[in-house]
């Protein structure tokens, strides 16, 4: 699985997909971090990257365009870029892979390989919808961090988790973290 963090706010939903995919020892983890997102943890975590890129089985050079994830013999199950700036889904949508995390992106969708984007930005431009629309009709799968509440999340922690959840369910994977629905039976109604 490769998971491409961008500099987008919200770099924290990152380590917490490296923290859920690190316990499934079944995945292999090939992380690239934008220069942008190296910027932006110390921002907004007390994380260093070391502890960052030791949840990743591989970590790769944004700019190392002869990675092993830059070819597609090179096999994968996809790719989710968490978070994902809006100047990270305009990179995807004009095919423009001038880095590592862009050129990843390019080769999965080529490849038929499911891509998965959290955009983060709010609100939204016509033009960001309009790149995530195109995204969308790329093939990419769109999965906004949104709030959710029918399921006793009242926390931040507890929303990321919840996120990370969906985020996994697109590639048929299940945190231990995640509490889905069980239907209004469940709720005793």
């Amino acid at each position: 699985m490769i998971v491409g963090i961008s500099g987008a706010s919200g770099v924290i939903m990152g380590w917490y997909l490296l923290r859920a995919l690190h316990e499934m020892p079944e995945v292999e983890t090939h992380l690239i971090i934008t220069e942008g997102a190296a910027v932006t943890f110390p921002y907004e975590t007390e994380l260093s990257l070391a502890e960052v890129c030791a949840l990743a089985d591989v970590v790769h050079d944004n700019h190392d365009m002869a990675a092993s994830i830059s070819s597609g013999s090179y096999e994968t199950d996809g790719m989710i870029i968490i978070p994902c700036s809006m100047k990270t889904v305009a990179g995807i949508v004009s095919g423009y892979t001038d880095d590592l995390l862009l050129r990843a992106a390019d080769v999965c969708l080529k490849e038929g390989r499911k891509v998965v984007i959290v955009p983060r930005e709010m609100p939204m431009s016509r033009i960001h919808l309009r790149n995530i629309k195109e995204a969308a009709d790329y093939g990419c799968c769109v999965v906004p961090p949104v709030l959710t509440f029918y399921n006793g999340a009242d926390t931040v922690e507890k929303q990321i988790q919840h996120i990370i959840g969906k985020v996994l369910m697109q590639f048929h994977l299940h945190s231990r973290d995640f509490v889905p629905w069980q239907g209004s039976d469940a709720a005793g109604r």
